[in-house]
């Protein structure tokens, strides 16, 4: 069996720049794409806040060239999903349904994703209105009305970020109290453009038939009354998962289970693997920032066989 120099587990913004820099360094790489090749851009309308596109770019459009250039340096494309991986012994192993490979190291660049409220309309309305990401897209609710769904601390950033944009901004949480810190709290409590409404769901998103939204329904979770509301944008934020059930008790990973990385660096708890993007992001969760840790990583990788070989 022919031993891979790199293996990436995972595209998107990390995956891909992983890619196009291993294979320029030429150490033909190769990536499995998984179950969602290309990550959370490929379900995100118009990015701007990219460096170097000036009108914006579609997200499906970025990963697209993303992909086309690490497959131009000669990266090998595989469609699959990796279903096991063995760091038990060296080279390690990694199986992707009838086919294993031998790889001298792994990226793992698997992402995140943002936990949705489950509707099918918040699905339908993703990217016309329905965000998981106020740093992402507030800037395209200069003027208008939204709702932010959660109660935790990422709520609350996502809801006063907003404001900078927006000119009214709601909090729709399900119990009379939020489980955010203190200072968070305060923050949103004492802004004047935040309105909250305790103790209700979003039962609905409103305007799946001109694929924008127009409201929402919300129910009372005391008394089971429903009323809409009528919003411009619907933000859920009600925190990400991110994907490392493979890695379980292979990797060591956080009390949230993301990869721990020794800072500073892509390195995980195991020599030759290493972890790039919002696998191993929990504050940022950026394509930039996603984009820049793919570098690191195949730049440590890179290091990694310099000394080992």
């Amino acid at each position: 069996m022919e031993t891979k120099n790199i293996v990436i587990i995972g595209s998107g913004p990390a995956g891909w720049t992983a890619a196009i820099y291993a294979a320029r360094a030429n150490l033909s790489p190769m990536i499995f794409e998984g179950a969602e090749p290309g990550g959370q851009l490929m379900t995100t309308t118009e990015v701007e806040n990219f460096p170097g596109f000036v009108q914006g770019i579609m997200g499906p459009e970025l990963m697209s060239a993303m992909r086309d250039q690490a497959k131009r340096f000669g990266t090998e494309i595989i469609s699959k999903m990796v279903t096991a991986v063995d760091v038990s012994s060296y080279p390690y192993k990694i199986t992707a349904g009838d086919m294993l490979i031998e790889t001298k190291t792994i990226i793992i660049s698997t992402g995140a994703t943002a936990r949705r409220l489950g509707l099918e309309s918040e699905k339908k309305l993703y990217g016309h209105g329905v965000s998981a990401c106020a740093t992402c897209d507030g800037f395209f609710f200069r003027g208008k009305k939204v709702i932010v769904v959660g109660g935790g601390d990422s709520a609350m950033e996502e809801a006063n970020f907003l404001t900078r944009f927006a000119d009214e901004v709601t909090i729709v949480h399900r119990r009379n109290e939020f489980k955010a810190s203190k200072i968070m709290q305060d923050r949103v409590l004492n802004n004047p453009k935040v309105k909250v409404i305790w103790n209700s769901v979003v039962e609905e998103i409103l305007g799946v038939e001109q694929n924008q939204v127009a409201g929402v329904r919300l129910k009372d979770t005391v008394t089971g009354e429903t009323r809409e509301m009528i919003i411009d944008g619907v933000f859920a934020a009600i925190g990400h998962e991110p994907s490392t059930a493979l890695f379980k008790g292979v990797i060591d990973l956080d009390e949230k289970n993301y990869i721990k990385t020794i800072p500073g660096s892509s390195l995980t708890n195991i020599p030759g693997v290493f972890a790039a993007g919002d696998v191993q992001d929990a504050r940022y969760r950026q394509a930039i920032t996603a984009a820049g840790s793919g570098c690191m990583a195949a730049l440590d990788a890179e290091r990694y066989l310099t000394e080992h070989e």
